[in-house]
């Protein structure tokens, strides 16, 4: 068997392969720039991308041939229905779509659980009360890692982290929920359709389980840059490679992910008192339950600012680099005031679940007072990227969850000191950036893929990570500045009464 790992992942705007060592230290790794577009109202990736892009990122690995275990990971939830020979029956519905609110909160209802607008499972229910042409066809639903892991093996099944999002677990058993399975299927047999609900979902497999061996037309899928028989570890969302990423699948753990979307996954040493519609509860990659706060929107309002920037010192001749610009702005915002000066930013490209908001319309709002700076104004944009997060992390905080270790990646941590200075701030908790902070969820499926070829007898994910992954992992921990929490906390109130205006522009324009 080969040395290395490799771990694949399609996030929302890049799709990238990583392939780390025996050290599990990145050796090579190859990437693919995408977006989702908004097609007849829904948001949506067309599916040949998915292979140009996977075949761009997977062309940046070297050494293929030594690669031991691969593992696939993806943008949780969503919708992929497929019939019985796998052709897909509607464009892919992605996370960011807030079109299933009836769906999701009758289910909530009957199952005594939260089930947010993005799961699998509201999608599904939500085109039964549709009366969509295609439900009576489906002999499949999955979701994005789970499409692309059966493509490239042949095997439907996902990891129990992934499936998690698709509809409830049974953290005991790894298994879906029996009770809530029943319940669904007296739910909908009025309507009398051809398929049971168990019938439709893929397998379940736990973190270092063999998910199924590279097939010939999985490597034609990647012209044959990968060998057929190349094993594969379970497929998992990125919700759960961010937690291997991060070291944080233990209880009291927690991270959080920072990228087009944010999300904290909080592992829990017992169930919240209640259900909660802004916290879903999945599982980490073994099992444990999460409490996850998921928020649709993070970067991509200050990515189109600091494009415009860019662009603005263009006109006077200057050619910066793409990542000095981020870093210059990043480290300009350290100089606003803690409240940004009475800037706010509204961020919503997309709506947002947690604060019951349909669509999204990106906006800045000032007085006439305001301190109208530079430093101010991307303050105000990178605390938006968090806001809406502060709001369910604070439910977390009214239940008394014990996070002992906090832990930051992806894009928003980048740029050291920034991001996880305010996070700190934002959640009132110190937080912790790993010098993979950037790395994310492709470095996570890449160690879910190491722990599937290296993990001993007994041997748990845990154990692995802690031991023998970060045991001696450089890392910085900020704890939250006082005069920074109190500057977060009074731009709140103003970022809360700047939803009503949100709601009243997505209505308007």
């Amino acid at each position: 068997m080969g040395k290395l790992a490799l771990g694949i992942e399609l996030g929302s705007t890049r799709i990238k392969a990583v392939a780390i060592d025996e050290n599990n230290r990145i050796v090579s790794s190859g990437d693919y720039t995408w977006k989702s577009d908004l097609k007849d109202g829904v948001w949506t990736y067309p599916m040949e991308k998915v292979w140009e892009g996977l075949n761009q990122a997977v062309s940046g690995i070297r050494d293929r041939e030594e690669i031991g275990c691969a593992a696939v990971s993806a943008m949780m939830h969503g919708y992929l229905p497929f019939d019985e020979n796998w052709n897909l029956l509607t464009p892919f519905r992605t996370w960011q779509n807030t079109m299933t609110e009836q769906a999701a909160g009758e289910l909530s209802a009957l199952f005594g659980v939260n089930i947010p607008q993005r799961w699998s499972i509201a999608h599904l229910y939500q085109a039964v009360l549709n009366g969509e042409e295609h439900v009576g066809r489906i002999a499949h639903i999955t979701t994005l890692a789970g499409y692309v892991h059966h493509a490239l093996t042949g095997v439907n099944a996902v990891g129990v982290g992934e499936a998690s999002g698709i509809f409830p677990i049974d953290p005991d058993r790894l298994e879906y929920n029996q009770e809530a399975l029943d319940k669904f299927r007296a739910l909908v047999q009025k309507y009398d359709l051809p398929w049971d609900i168990r019938a439709l979902l893929p397998d379940i497999l736990p973190a270092g389980a063999c998910a199924g061996q590279m097939t010939k037309e999985g490597a034609a899928l990647l012209n044959g840059q990968l060998p057929v028989g190349l094993t594969f570890a379970p497929a998992e969302g990125d919700a759960g490679t961010g937690m291997t990423a991060t070291n944080a699948v233990a209880p009291r753990t927690g991270n959080v992910s920072a990228g087009t979307s944010i999300f904290s996954m909080i592992v829990l040493e017992k169930p919240l008192s209640k259900p909660y519609p802004e916290i879903d509860i999945v599982t980490t990659p073994t099992g444990k339950p999460v409490a996850m706060v998921h928020c649709n929107n993070c970067t991509n309002d200050s990515n189109a600012w600091v494009q415009v920037l860019k662009e603005t010192a263009e006109l006077f001749g200057a050619k910066p680099d793409m990542g000095d610009v981020y870093t210059k702005l990043y480290q300009k915002s350290l100089e606003g005031e803690a409240d940004c000066g009475g800037i706010q930013v509204c961020n919503y490209m997309a709506g947002e679940h947690v604060t019951h908001q349909e669509e999204g319309r990106p906006m800045v709002v000032r007085r006439p007072d305001s301190a109208f700076t530079l430093a101010n104004f991307f303050r105000a944009t990178l605390y938006a990227t968090m806001a809406t997060l502060k709001i369910g992390m604070d439910i977390l905080k009214s239940e008394n969850v014990a996070i002992d270790c906090l832990t930051g990646h992806g894009g928003l941590f980048k740029t050291p000191g920034v991001g996880q200075r305010y996070l700190a701030a934002a959640c009132g908790a110190p937080v912790t950036c790993m010098e993979t902070a950037g790395e994310g969820g492709p470095y996570g499926a890449a160690l879910l893929a190491a722990y599937a070829l290296r993990k001993e007898a007994g041997e748990s994910l845990e154990q692995f990570l802690s031991q023998k992954v970060f045991g001696d992992a450089k890392k910085t921990t900020l704890a939250p500045d006082e005069k920074d929490m109190a500057g977060f906390n009074a731009w709140m109130k103003g970022y809360r009464a700047l939803l009503e205006v949100e709601r009243r522009a997505a209505e308007l324009l």
